[in-house]
């Protein structure tokens, strides 16, 4: 398959699983040739667990890699890009081993239907905080035009990539090298706020720096990976803020520097395998993977909760205490659920399940910018609420 193919295929499975509808942001991707933003990408080649890990270098200028990268550049999945903070130009293809990935284009269905949140339009000034490979800068410079756009990262080696490969296109976006925190109040105000990395609240500097009219985008995480939510915020014509947090369930990677906790593939066998401290039979079922307005409010009113989507049946962790939940179908309307440690996670549930359907079982709260500067998020009851951090949100790490 030839990239244009190639391009055309992706599209077509965003549209039938991502919701991608015709308009600006589908033409300007069907346009977008990919292999310039990105002509080298990494291949993982060792196993899962095994140390180091092995990445492969592969390059579009090297024929026998061209098949492999095509698939990765137009699979729909993250490609990665960077390594251990590496420059982008200038690299040799080949193995890399140890250390990490540090920079990746993110999935390609998340991405393009935050672009249509966006809304983007011509004449627009766009403000797309991560630069990464810059695929959201190329399609806001195709919608918007590139005089408009800037892109900003905290790692120069990804802007000097960049702005080399968007001129590469015909694109020449203002592309500058800074913290994602403070934005870009020189080229400020902006229509349009794109952070491309998950943060504990909205950074309020972007917010100031929102147009009358305009609308910026964040991902929003507590310290857990598992139940994010998307902080949608608007400055109206009369310049008041409006804000919402959306329960979610796929969002960005987190922030450079931002406090993550998981589950060790230790601690994942153990939930999966010992007995616990108790089991007991019971007729109330576990919240439903749909549920995502109340995984929300689990993630920032109960804390520390991290979930094994591995697992075939819910599967939840404490890592700071050790304290697990396995709960497992035993024929119609009845479950075995297993706790261990001093946390009782099931019944922290099924309390914050009561109070969030007495709150209408809302998926999406009100954000609200309180006068000391924080930001609390709330149903539209008023029943069900909680403050998001209060320390300073972090620099952008990997994104588009």
């Amino acid at each position: 398959m030839n990239p244009v193919d190639a391009r055309a295929a992706m599209v077509v499975e965003l549209e039938k699983k991502d919701g991608l509808r015709p308009g600006p942001v589908r033409d300007a991707l069907l346009a977008l040739p990919r292999e310039v933003l990105m002509p080298q990408a990494y291949v993982r080649r060792s196993a899962p667990g095994e140390k180091p890990p092995r990445w492969d270098l592969l390059d579009w200028s090297a024929s026998q890699d061209r098949p492999e990268l095509l698939g990765l550049l137009y699979g729909g999945a993250s490609v990665l890009v960077q390594h251990d903070r590496e420059p982008l130009l200038g690299r040799a293809r080949g193995t890399r081993s140890g250390a990490s990935i540090t920079s990746m284009s993110t999935v390609m269905g998340l991405t393009a239907s935050l672009l249509q949140e966006l809304d983007l339009r011509a004449g627009q000034r766009v403000l797309d905080v991560g630069t990464g490979a810059g695929v959201t800068a190329a399609v806001a410079c195709q919608v918007c035009g590139d005089q408009g756009v800037v892109t900003l990262d905290r790692d120069r080696h990804l802007t000097d990539a960049a702005a080399v490969r968007l001129a590469g296109l015909g694109l020449r976006p203002d592309v500058v090298c800074g913290s994602g925190d403070e934005g870009c109040p020189a080229r400020a105000p902006f229509d349009r706020i794109f952070v491309s990395y998950a943060v504990e609240r909205a950074p309020a500097a972007l917010v100031e720096q929102l147009a009358p009219g305009g609308r910026l985008l964040a991902h929003v995480t507590s310290a857990s990976p598992s139940w994010p939510g998307l902080a949608v915020v608007e400055r109206t014509a009369e310049g008041r803020i409006a804000a919402e947090l959306r329960a979610v369930e796929f969002a960005h990677r987190a922030g450079h520097g931002m406090e993550r906790i998981w589950l060790s593939e230790d601690f994942r066998q153990r939930i999966a395998t010992e007995p616990g401290t108790w089991t007991q039979r019971s007729m109330l079922a576990p919240p439903a993977d749909t549920d995502r307005g109340l995984w929300l409010a689990a993630d920032h009113l109960l804390g520390g909760l991290v979930r094994d989507f591995s697992a075939e049946h819910l599967s939840i962790g404490a890592p700071a205490c050790g304290s697990w939940l396995r709960v497992e179908p035993v024929g119609r309307s009845r479950w075995n659920v297993t706790t261990h440690g001093p946390r009782d996670i099931w019944k922290e549930l099924q309390d914050l399940a009561v109070r969030w359907q007495a709150a209408g079982s809302p998926s999406r709260y009100r954000l609200l910018f309180e006068p000391d500067g924080g930001q609390r998020a709330v149903s539209a009851c008023g029943r069900l609420s909680w403050r998001l951090p209060t320390r300073r949100a972090l620099d952008e790490g990997a994104s588009a």
